[in-house]
């Protein structure tokens, strides 16, 4: 019998947690919240289902010194942590306006999440992307431009940062927030139109799921797609496996979409790879 409707952030996460996020079981994660409903739900989330896969939370916000109201919200976090039993410690940056304000703010936020992470002892920083995150994330590449590589975005795990929200869509997060009577901030940056990533989400996105409902489906299952290994096994003519470095890979990839290059990858041995033009076939020479 098909499902009437799409599982709960609950049953979301702890699936991921299951399947894709393994690697979390038993360690430390250190929660990015900020007090909007996205972080307010992952807390909540996350508290509920610690015991189960032996987490051991903390919570850090980030006030990056821009608004006058960022301290009041934080604030939201540490009372929801508070009463969850989750430790809950923050951050206060000295940004300046000016150019490329975003792109700064975020770096400076992971920079301070990871000293926070260090000081915890967490092994892993959890965010609160989620799937409409990256589906407006794939459309910002393609209106920017790049390789199709490029479109592989927000997985759910990438060096120390896991997204346990990955696979759950923004109304998801919403209902769950009002079903447990969630108290959240709203940033107001967030609707600015000066910035794309407001445009995308809130003028974009809604056209384009207006005219295909399943859109963010379409975009994320592309996330995804790019992010699943591309390269086939490689053998060399005497039946053993050759295993690439991960330049040697980005490279040969480079080479598979466009084989008009007749680049060849150097390997041990005296051997090299390369690219048939006409077939795309990859062969080892030696």
């Amino acid at each position: 019998m098909a499902r009437s409707h799409p599982p709960t952030v609950l049953t979301s996460c702890r699936r991921v947690l299951r399947e894709e996020l393994s690697c979390v079981k038993g360690c430390r994660l250190l929660l990015a919240v900020s007090g909007g409903v996205d972080s307010m739900v992952l807390l909540h989330v996350l508290a509920r289902l610690a015991p189960a896969f032996e987490l051991k939370l903390v919570a850090h916000g980030v006030d990056h010194g821009l608004r006058a109201a960022a301290s009041s919200e934080l604030d939201l976090a540490e009372t929801l942590a508070t009463e969850l039993g989750v430790p809950f410690t923050r951050s206060r940056l000295s940004l300046t306006e000016g150019g490329n304000l975003q792109a700064r703010a975020r770096t400076a936020r992971y920079a301070a999440l990871r000293r926070a992470a260090e000081d915890a002892g967490a092994s892993y920083i959890a965010t609160a992307h989620h799937a409409d995150d990256r589906a407006e994330t794939v459309l910002l590449r393609l209106l920017r431009g790049g390789s199709v590589r490029g479109l592989g975005v927000l997985p759910a795990l990438s060096a120390e940062l896991v997204r346990p929200l990955f696979r759950v869509r923004r109304g998801a997060i919403s209902a769950h927030a009002a079903r447990h009577r969630l108290t959240f901030a709203e940033d107001p940056s967030n609707r600015d139109p000066r910035y794309l990533r407001s445009r995308v989400r809130y003028e974009l996105l809604p056209l384009l799921s207006a005219l295909s409902p399943g859109i963010v489906d379409n975009l994320t299952a592309l996330a995804d797609e790019q992010l699943a290994d591309p390269l086939p096994a490689l053998l060399a003519p005497d039946g053993s496996r050759l295993t690439l470095g991960r330049a040697q890979r980005h490279e040969l990839q480079r080479m598979l979409e466009k084989p008009s290059l007749r680049a060849r990858i150097r390997l041990s041995a005296g051997r090299e790879l390369a690219v048939d033009p006409q077939t795309r076939r990859i062969r080892v020479e030696e």
